[in-house]
């Protein structure tokens, strides 16, 4: 029997299409892509490398030719459609229909070479009736939608592939740019910058209270004395003042409170009324860009989840495709929702004429319908029988739907002015109140949209006020000073930055969720609550762009290329395009990004900031302070701390709480620990967490001589925790040669062999070459010791005594007793009766001194033998001492010297743990 395989690119809306197709068709997904430029080295085929453009994959000299591969993960896929349509006898491409969706399929057909007859397959909701017309009429492939997604593709690795590696040179490890993403976070620091510019003005003025017909409101001055009070506006937000030529009373916090003093006693006359009717119709049906602001608004869900749940709903045949800048309806859509409209809410809540909207974002496509329901029943959530996200995010799109053919609201807005004679300069003061309500609530029945600003009202909401007539007299209630500050330049939301994307025409809104979420995996912006911060890196990265290739963060430049996108798939050659981008704007910036200074671009600079100046390390942000006679102070700035929110003040505070160690320093970049620099009774010291619950103790590593607490940064910091660390291997036999901090200081050291560092040295940096010349030091000192006189053999074994030049002088050594020579005794004059008797006194007090170093390790493992404990308990002497004291303390009576020796034993186990802050022994 004939069969058909119709390939899509997830099992989800496979699944869904089956249900819609008799046995003779085979619907099979691809899992997405399943051709792309290589990701790694691993994947670039033998016969490019070696190329001096193989790491990008795109050949730059011969017409920007992509190198595509099959991805290892994607080989079994691949393998199995071609197996399926070895068995079928037609090939229908449903991927989705966008420039996505279309060079699927063509890499598909790359990789199948069908020999049957190939259709593609287009719908924009996946039910059974748009199923039936896509298989009814398909259309050819579309190389002009496949050429500007190529293209797209090309010019997105260029960035990303030229730009990237001068980030990890001149900024940070790991960091990437984008065509698109670098111009979100450049948008994200502008604002930024801004709020660090802003000044803080304040002013005062009052708020009223009062009532009619028992029906209380309020009202705001706004003028005195026929001159207006002054407001937020009338402030310049980079100076804080005034706005030159600004006509307004500035009240302060005496000026007000006085002011209310003397009116409250006083009646109010209500000296103008202005009663206003309007209507307000329905918003557009969702584009992708809308149904992610407005999901963020109401039901704070980041763009990326949004995305996903839209992509499950569509899958699922619930909802029209979620990608789109269209916000047209259909005929069958629209005829389905004014019928429901009559049903549910009534006719007199549907709109009269039937609505259509006009799309008006820049560069906006309309190959699709709007988001809404799918089919035509218009089926509730509860209706389909989804739950959680989902429901939330389809009921959302339904009340929209619906919303668009329903009548347009009517709301009344009345303003009232009300006067007060100040007694003391008998001049007028001028009050004005606001009040709304809704006359007819329409489209508001369904749907109410959201609001980027917290202080803004919704729509529906109401705050009606009492009739109220010129020349009512009415009565203070309560009158008081109100102060305000003027507010920054609000941080983006998700909401705001996508529509802010959109509305500058840069990107496509289907982008912008994975756009997103990289530059927060990346660390250029971290969210906080529902605002996007940009980091210190983020405003390194963007320095660095904007001094050496403007264009490719330029909004104007980077809208204009979607254009010239647009004009690909209409047509157009991108060979020139790529090339002039490729070569102006990207190889010639890289080559003058190579001659800036990395510290110039990691160094953040702002009149808020002055003195200080923050730079970028390789652990994050912080302040460093070299003044003129002043140590130099470093510290690091907490990862909370928005840059628009570090101040001099802050930073002064900062210092000062380092320097008593009460902050950490940062971050333990893979401990994840903080870090301290903390002064103990032995001096400074690194310290890695705190101690636990269990009373185990953080690790701590003393400061190299020379070092002073505020010298250390959190670079420093950690690598004084990673000692000892190695430095290479020996040349001779291999072995790890090390360096570290011990008791005594820094060092290298080869198996046993330990060289202290001298004082020009570093332990954090020396390198192999000098720690083996230190060694072989040495080494050289320990070999060449040769004795200064062999004086002769001794009398009773025969071997040598000689006199060998030590450190405190000339000394005589047999085997393994070395004496020194007295005072007035020289090399050549000591004689072998002398050096015998100088041994032998040595001998003899080294004898004599064994026994008391061995009497405390003797006590000291009676303490840890309790069995032996346990036996002298039969005896009676001792048995009668235990009456008096706990066991151990019959031992130290029946033992006085051991006793005593076990009292010492404690004073020194004190003096070690006391000195364990001091220095980190190192492990051996």
């Amino acid at each position: 029997m004939a069969r058909a395989l119709v390939i899509v690119e997830s099992p989800t809306k496979a699944k869904t299409i089956r249900k819609f197709l008799g046995d003779e068709y085979r619907v099979e997904a691809s899992m997405g892509h399943v051709r792309d430029l290589p990701s790694s080295a691993a994947e670039i085929p033998a016969s490019v490398k070696g190329k001096p453009w193989a790491r990008l994959a795109v050949d730059v000299e011969n017409g920007f030719q992509p190198v595509y591969v099959v991805p290892s993960d994607k080989k079994k896929i691949v393998s199995h459609l071609k197996a399926e349509l070895a068995q079928c006898d037609t090939l229908y491409i449903a991927t989705d229909e966008d420039r996505e969706g279309e060079s699927i399929g063509w890499h598909l057909l790359q990789l199948l070479k069908p020999t049957v007859p190939t259709h593609r397959m287009v719908f924009h909701e996946i039910t059974q009736d748009a199923i039936e017309k896509a298989l009814a009429s398909p259309r050819a492939l579309d190389e002009g939608l496949v050429q500007a997604q190529e293209a797209r593709r090309v010019l997105d690795r260029l960035v990303g592939y030229t730009v990237s590696p001068l980030l990890w040179r001149k900024v940070a490890p790991k960091l990437s740019a984008g065509r698109v993403q670098s111009v979100a976070v450049r948008m994200m620091v502008i604002r930024e910058r801004e709020r660090m510019r802003f000044k803080t003005s304040s002013w005062w003025d009052l708020r009223l209270a009062t009532a009619k017909s028992n029906l209380g409101f309020n009202a705001q001055l706004i003028q005195v004395n026929n001159v207006p009070v002054a407001t937020g506006r009338d402030f310049d937000e980079t100076t804080g003042e005034l706005k030159p030529g600004r006509k307004v009373t500035l009240l302060d916090e005496t000026q007000a409170g006085a002011l209310a003093g003397r009116l409250r006693e006083q009646p109010i006359t209500v000296s103008k009324v202005d009663r206003k009717i309007s209507t307000r119709s329905p918003y557009p049906p969702f584009t992708t860009s809308t149904l992610q602001q407005e999901a963020n608004r109401k039901l704070g869900l980041p763009a990326k989840a949004t995305m996903q749940t839209a992509q499950r709903l569509y899958e699922n045949g619930h909802i029209t495709y979620m990608r789109t800048d269209s916000v047209n309806l259909s005929t069958e859509a629209i005829t389905a929702v004014r019928g429901m409209i009559t049903s549910r809410y009534g006719a007199d809540l549907l709109s009269p004429k039937t609505r259509q909207f006009t799309t008006k974002a820049k560069g906006a496509q309309e190959a699709h319908e709007a988001i809404r329901p799918a089919g035509t029943t218009m089926s509730t959530a509860s209706e389909l029988g989804l739950s959680g996200r989902e429901a939330k995010l389809y009921d959302l799109i339904w009340k929209r739907t619906v919303a668009t053919q329903m009548a347009d609201a009517r709301i009344a807005t009345t303003t009232a002015r009300m006067t007060i004679t100040d007694p003391e300069s008998n001049t007028p003061v001028l009050f004005r109140t606001t009040g709304r309500e809704v006359l007819f609530p329409g489209f508001f029945r369904a749907y109410v949209e959201g609001t980027d600003d917290p202080a803004g009202a919704l729509d529906d909401q109401q705050s009606p006020l009492p009739s109220l007539d010129v020349g009512d007299i009415l009565v203070v209630n309560t009158l008081d000073a109100a102060g305000h500050e003027t507010r920054p330049p609000a941080r983006y939301t998700e909401a705001t930055l996508v529509k802010s994307l959109e509305s500058e025409g840069i990107g496509r809104p289907s982008t912008y969720a994975s756009i997103i979420d990289t530059v927060q995996r990346r660390g250029y912006v971290r969210a906080s609550g529902r605002q996007l911060v940009p980091t210190f890196t983020a405003m390194a990265v963007t320095q660095l762009l904007e001094q050496t290739m403007g264009k490719v963060v330029d909004l104007e430049f980077t809208a204009s290329m979607e254009g010239w996108l647009d004009r690909i798939a209409t047509g157009d050659d991108p060979l020139a395009y790529l090339k002039a981008f490729y070569d102006d704007q990207l190889l010639s910036g890289v080559a003058q990004g190579e001659q800036i200074d990395p510290r110039s671009v990691c160094t953040i600079k702002a009149a808020s900031l002055e003195p200080y100046e923050v730079r970028l390390g390789r652990y994050g942000p912080y302040v460093e302070i070299k003044k003129e006679g002043e140590e130099r102070k470093v510290v690091s700035l907490p990862d909370e701390l928005a840059p628009a929110d570090v101040t001099a003040e802050t930073i002064a505070e900062l210092i000062e709480r380092a320097a008593r160690g009460e902050l950490p320093i940062g971050t333990h970049p893979e401990e994840k620990l903080p870090v301290f620099v903390r002064t103990g009774r032995f001096g400074a010291y690194v310290q890695l967490g705190e101690p636990t619950e269990d009373g185990e103790k953080p690790k701590r590593v003393s400061l190299p001589p020379g070092v002073e607490a505020l010298d250390v940064d959190l670079d420093m910091a950690v690598a004084l925790l990673g000692l000892p660390r190695p430095i290479g291997k020996h040349p001779e036999d291999e072995a790890v040669v090390v360096a570290g901090l011990g008791r005594y200081g820094p060092y290298v050291r080869h198996k046993k062999v330990f060289a202290s560092l001298k004082k020009t040295d570093d332990v954090l940096t020396v390198d192999l070459a000098r720690a083996l010349e230190l060694i072989a030091a040495k080494g050289k000192g320990r070999a060449s010791a040769e004795p200064l006189r062999t004086i002769g053999p001794h009398p009773e074994d025969g071997d040598p005594i000689v006199v060998l030049d030590g450190r405190y002088g000339p000394y005589v050594k047999h085997k393994r007793i070395n004496a020194s020579l007295p005072d007035g005794v020289t090399v050549e004059a000591v004689t072998i009766e002398e050096a015998v008797a100088l041994l032998e006194a040595r001998a003899a007090k080294k004898a004599k001194r064994a026994p008391r170093k061995a009497k405390p390790r003797k006590a000291k493992a009676k303490k840890a033998a309790p069995k032996k404990a346990k036996a002298k308990k039969a005896a009676p002497k001792k048995a009668a001492a235990k009456k008096a004291a706990p066991k151990k303390a019959a031992a130290k009576k029946a033992a006085p010297k051991k006793a005593a020796a076990k009292k010492a034993a404690p004073k020194r186990r004190a003096s070690k743990a006391k000195a364990k802050p001091a220095a980190a022994k190192p492990a051996e």
